[in-house]
């Protein structure tokens, strides 16, 4: 269980939960969606493409909390650019993603 929780999952300090609810969700929404993903749009018709490079980038940011958090995070990365896709505005994807950030919280503070 505390390899998909991770440490930082168990961390209830105010620095860690705004990093976790807001910080981390603006940011990785912001480059990957806003970013990377409206780039691929843009250039690639291929929606396997337009989705899975965003979601397997979206993975490679969670690499420091080691590869089951990596693959834990790949198909919520895809929802993500179904969001994404579907309303073209990251901002969409940024709540979507602090909602499952808190759900996790909330699952690891009680799973253990």
């Amino acid at each position: 269980m505390f390899a998909l929780c991770g440490p930082s999952l168990f961390d209830h300090s105010a620095a860690s939960l705004f990093r976790l609810l807001l910080l981390a969700p603006l940011l990785e929404e912001l480059v990957v969606r806003a970013g990377l993903q409206e780039w691929l749009m843009r250039r690639s018709g291929h929606v396997a493409v337009v989705l899975a490079v965003p979601a397997l980038a979206f993975s490679l940011l969670h690499a420091a909390s080691g590869w089951q958090a990596m693959l834990a995070v790949f198909l919520p990365g895809l929802a993500f650019g179904l969001v994404y896709r579907r309303w073209r505005d990251w901002r969409w994807c940024a709540l979507v993603h602090a909602l499952c950030n808190g759900y996790a919280l909330v699952f690891c503070s009680f799973s253990i």
